[in-house]
This record gives C-alpha cells, sequence and structure tokens, in this order.
C-alpha cells in the first residue's frame, strides 16, 4: 500500500502515455512469473459449505459489470448498452460521482431497460483508502450517491479494497475484489470464484463480496496488447467446468464503436461482442443470467 500511496502522489505530474508504458513493463514482468495462479489459480474452484448449485439446474452464472472511469467512457455507454440489448443480455454500469458529470438522463435510461447502476469510489483519485479516517469521511457523500441513484452496489477504483472499512457503506454488495489479478495494485486475491458473505457487527450490516472472476478487458487488451479473445474463453471453459460464477469487468472508456482507429488505450468492441456471442452459441441455456444485485439477493438469502 505504501507503493500505491506514492504512486497516486506523483501520479498527476507523469504523463498518461508513460503510466501506461511503465505498467505495461510491469505487466509483461508478472505474467512470466505468474502463469501458475493466473490467469487461473486451480485452488480457487472449491465450493463453499452448503452449496447447492444455481436456481433452476443452470450449470454457471453470468453477471456482466462495467467501470465508467473517464468522461469518455461515459459517452460511449449508450453505445454499449445498445450493443448489450441486441443480444439479450443486461450489466451494471457503475459511475464516479466527482470525478465527472454523471448524466441523470443516462442513468434513468439505463435502469428503465432492466440495466443496474452502481457507484464507483468518488473521485477515482487513489486515495480513498489513505486512512480509515478518509474512508470514513468519504463514506458520507458515497452513500448520499447511493441513496440518490438507488443504488445498492460499489466498486472501489483500481480495485483498493478493506472490507472491514466498507461496512460504513450502505450497499447490499461490494464488488471491488477478484479471484487472482496479480496486475492490479492490491494484487491479494479473495482465493474463490464465488461470491461470499462479509458478516457485520451489531452497528454494522453484513454484505455481499462479489469478486470478477475474468480478466478485465484493460489488462489484456491494453497493458499485454493480446489481438484475440483466447484468455476469456480459457478461463470461462474452466469456470463453467467448475459449475461457477463468470464475473466480468470490462470498461467502456477503452473500447473503440465503429471500426474507428484506435488510439493507445482502446481495443475493438468487436472483441467484447465476439465473447457474449461465444458463451451464447456455445452454452446456450446452460447459464444463470443476473444483475450482480439480484446475484447479492441470492448469496445473501441462501448463503449468508
Amino acid at each position: 500500500m505504501i507503493r500505491n500511496r506514492i504512486f497516486y502522489t506523483f501520479k498527476p505530474f507523469i504523463p498518461r502515455q508513460f503510466q501506461i508504458y511503465l505498467r505495461q513493463q510491469r505487466t509483461k514482468y508478472l505474467r512470466k512469473k505468474c502463469t501458475q495462479i493466473w490467469p487461473i489459480n486451480p485452488n480457487s474452484g472449491k465450493p463453499p459449505d452448503g452449496w447447492k448449485g444455481w436456481p433452476n439446474g443452470k450449470k454457471f452464472a453470468l453477471v456482466l459489470t462495467h467501470d465508467v472511469d473517464t468522461q469518455k467512457g461515459h459517452k460511449k455507454c449508450r453505445e454499449l448498452m445498445d450493443l448489450e440489448k441486441g443480444l439479450g443480455v443486461r450489466s451494471s454500469f457503475n459511475f464516479v460521482p466527482e470525478r465527472y458529470n454523471v448524466s441523470p438522463e443516462l442513468r434513468h435510461y439505463l435502469t428503465d431497460n432492466g440495466f443496474e447502476v452502481g457507484v464507483h469510489g468518488l473521485k477515482h483519485d487513489g486515495k480513498l483508502y489513505t486512512s480509515r479516517k478518509i474512508f470514513q469521511s468519504r463514506s458520507i457523500h458515497i452513500n448520499r450517491y447511493l441513496k440518490e441513484w438507488e443504488s445498492v452496489g460499489f466498486r472501489s477504483p483500481a480495485m483498493h479494497h478493506n472490507l472491514d472499512w466498507l461496512h460504513y457503506l450502505d450497499i447490499e454488495y461490494d464488488a471491488s475484489t477478484f479471484d487472482t489479478d496479480p496486475f492490479e495494485p492490491q494484487a491479494d486475491g479473495v482465493g474463490t470464484i464465488f461470491p461470499f458473505w462479509v458478516k457485520g457487527d451489531s452497528a454494522q450490516r453484513g454484505y455481499v463480496e462479489l469478486p470478477y472472476t475474468l480478466p478485465q478487458d484493460s489488462t489484456i487488451f491494453v497493458l499485454m496488447k493480446e489481438k484475440t479473445i483466447n484468455i476469456w474463453k480459457q478461463k470461462l471453459d474452466w469456470i463453467i467446468e467448475h459449475g461457477r460464477i463468470a464475473l466480468m469487468n470490462t470498461h467502456p472508456d477503452y473500447m473503440n464503436f465503429g471500426g474507428n482507429r484506435l488510439d493507445r488505450e482502446e481495443y475493438p468492441a468487436e472483441y467484447y461482442e465476439e465473447f457474449l456471442r461465444y458463451i451464447k452459441s456455445k452454452y446456450k441455456d446452460q447459464y444463470w443470467h443476473v444483475l450482480p444485485k439480484d446475484m447479492a439477493k441470492f448469496w445473501s438469502k441462501n448463503l449468508s
């Protein structure tokens, strides 16, 4: 965490292009070092006690989420939403309340069409977890946005997390962790491809933690510069083999719609579309597809 604090202190003074270069070099090094635990950690497939399977006898669960990090990503949300509607799927869109202008019209348009809206940090400045005092202070503002947006879910920027401090938030679920992802700034994976209940106490209610289980698009397409979706397919097939949950996190910020010229931090949106079509064709009628809030309700009711 000390390394992260130093990085975010100097980040505003580091050119974006050089930031990406440094992350690409770090990712290249870690990828060679972590082949035994990424993209698959064989030890993360154990089911929780009392596990009886998914509703209606489905083989696995599918949950789609998006983190909207910037105004650029905000502008692409309708295109991403239309892509998903055309394929008959729904997802959650997590917005940063105080980094850019979050359109109320867009939020309502999403929810009116069966999508979900979540809160993605507060400022996306890397300082949310600097201290308990800072987190507690910012939680007051985050809770205000949760209430205003009628949201029940939260995800921290950069997947920073402290599951104890998250009890300050008025949430039904958090989604700031992962089963395995050595490329994240806080790389302590939770070691499971299942959700789990984070117990509260007499003063704080518990919540469901929803780890993402598929590698992020920014990792494989921006940092690793992959040109296929083979890593997604590999991990998905393993998840399904074990009857678990495929929880995906992608970013409209990095998607390029309409075949326009790619910039340094973009990949063709067709990659994401191809992945959804892969699921729908190869695993037709085999999965339980729900929004994060519905997964959280199911988990809290059956396995909390």
